[in-house]
């Protein structure tokens, strides 16, 4: 087929359904017959960007040149942006892009009037692994089901885990970083503290040893850097430069790549933890952030039915806060069916038929599309590097119909800054000084450590007093020292779990029963702790 100026020809179909007269993204210029058409833009509304979407292809085709050509518009308008930036490429957002003869080329094609322009951005890293912000969560916040994730506990331990949650949150013991954690499950299998839990199950010794196991482990891959204070607060991703532009967090990942399970499921607790502070805000003329998760297959992968049932709910009610999630991965089969169906907008780069598996999400990738004028199994494989399939929900929330789409020139720098640019970056952001310098406070650890330092100067106190005893006895002979040792015996001694529920620490806990501290941690969807702002 080829172009025609028949108003029924496919073409013009095709483009009257990105006709949209309030706000939107310009994407770029649609495909057909293997031309290029630039009178015929494929855009998407601003308003429905927080009904989620997908951003998929094979690698180098240009998912990442999508994101960041979506995220500086979205950024222009006023919207914040949150971006993982896995390979280390994204931080050219912060800076004017380059002009060469390949964008100039770009940009006749597309009728785009490019031009150089950066994007308010702050740069973030996990635990100060890496150039950027630190960000870390506490242990409390992450909370059990997404830790077990981490971990790669069995259904049956990670039960255990939300029980010494419990347990922890229910007696005020703060679990700040992992050394906490692992003080009070060592705690829950001592002789001592056994019997806390043998009325709501207890806690086995193998499972124990196998979560503590699991936990050094994990410590060993660096990962205690991610849990401290102090804890970021993912209000900050909402903030808006001082010209209006929505500031663009780029989350720096490159030094933890080879902990792709920590990084997806913390990109998680971030989306969590947004969720459980946003209010309802319903339908808004544009979002108040758009958050792109890179590497989605890694969160999905070797997830339990209650794990994925929980993203499925985070995602389906978060577009009521006004966040928008785009899903960033290969194919849409990695992302389960119940979530794929909330993602109403979609751009889909080439993919590669070169296996039999390559074959198989080839036509699975197909029959996630409306119905097309495309043969889409053809296409798909041949579109070239910048060229995608898009479909979006329009205006009224109704699918459009599928684009082949020459997608336009990011105006930024396509490509890392310079790492001492970046440095500098970091070190000005006035972020810096609230989240750069982790805190060890008092927490689990040094409670429960002071509580067994007690317990064990009390049993010497009581072990000189008895031997003291004996000796006065032996010298006022046995009538007076029998009636001295029955009224100065010491009384038997409390087990640790005693002197704990019964020190100081509890008793003034326990004076504030009936006030918001004294109630155990209310959890969200993941059973990540509603932090108190």
């Amino acid at each position: 087929m080829s172009e025609s100026t028949d108003p029924a020809s496919p073409a013009d179909q095709i483009a009257a359904g990105y006709a949209f007269t309030g706000a939107a993204l310009d994407l770029g210029a649609l495909l057909w017959d293997g031309t290029c058409l630039p009178d015929r833009q494929i855009r998407i509304p601003l308003a429905m960007l927080n009904r989620h979407g997908l951003v998929a292809g094979a690698t180098g085709t240009g998912k990442t040149k999508t994101l960041q050509l979506i995220a500086e518009q979205l950024s222009a308008a006023g919207v914040p942006v949150f971006l993982a930036d896995i390979k280390g490429d994204v931080s050219g957002i912060s800076a004017p892009g380059a002009p060469d003869d390949r964008i100039r080329e770009r940009a006749g094609e597309v009728a785009q009037e490019w031009s150089a322009a950066a994007s308010p951005a702050e740069f973030y890293s996990l635990g100060g692994i890496g150039p950027g912000i630190p960000l870390r969560a506490t242990v409390t916040a992450f909370g059990p089901v997404l830790l077990s994730k981490v971990l790669r506990l069995n259904q049956t331990q990670e039960q255990s885990l939300g029980l010494i949650f419990h347990y922890a949150d229910s007696k005020g013991l703060e679990l700040i970083d992992l050394k906490d954690l692992r003080a009070v499950v060592a705690f829950l299998v001592s002789d001592q503290g056994k019997a806390e839990l043998k009325g709501i199950g207890g806690l086995s010794t193998v499972t124990a040893g196998v979560i503590l196991r699991s936990l050094t482990a994990f410590e060993q891959q660096g990962a205690a850097d991610f849990f401290g204070e102090p804890e970021f607060d993912t209000s900050e991703f909402l903030r808006t430069a001082p010209d209006g532009r929505g500031v663009v967090s780029v989350l720096e990942l490159p030094a933890v790549q080879d902990k792709p399970q920590l990084f997806s499921t913390f990109l998680m607790w971030l989306l969590a933890d947004l969720y459980a502070d946003l209010p309802e805000v319903g339908d808004l003329e544009r979002p108040r952030l758009v958050f792109f998760f890179d590497e989605a297959h890694l969160l999905f992968h070797d997830a339990s039915k209650a794990f994925l049932e929980s993203i499925t709910q985070t995602v389906r009610l978060i577009r009521s806060k006004g966040v928008g999630v785009f899903f960033v991965t290969q194919t849409p089969k990695d992302v389960p069916a119940d979530v794929l169906a909330q993602l109403g907008n979609r751009v889909q780069h080439a993919l590669r038929a070169f296996t039999p598996d390559d074959a198989k999400a080839l036509k699975a990738t197909v029959k996630t599309f409306p119905r097309s004028a495309y043969d889409l199994e053809e296409l798909l494989t041949q579109l070239g590097t910048g060229e995608a399939v898009i479909t979006v929900l329009s205006e009224k929330g109704a699918p459009t119909p599928v684009a082949a789409t020459r997608l336009r020139a990011p105006q930024s720098l396509m490509g890392p800054v310079d790492a001492a640019v970046l440095d500098r970056a970091v070190t000005s952001s006035p972020l810096y000084s609230r989240y750069a310098q982790a805190v060890d406070r008092e927490s689990a650890y040094e409670k429960i450590s002071a509580e067994q330092a007690a317990a064990e100067a009390a049993a010497e106190r009581a072990a000189a007093a008895e031997e003291a005893g004996k000796e006065g006895g032996q010298a006022g002979g046995e009538g007076s020292g029998a009636a001295k040792a029955g009224r100065g015996a010491p009384r038997p001694e409390p087990s640790l779990a005693q002197q704990v529920v019964g020190s100081g620490l509890f008793r003034s806990l326990a004076r504030s029963v009936g006030t918001q501290l004294g109630r155990e941690i209310s959890r969200s969807l993941f059973g990540t702790a509603r932090r108190r702002r």
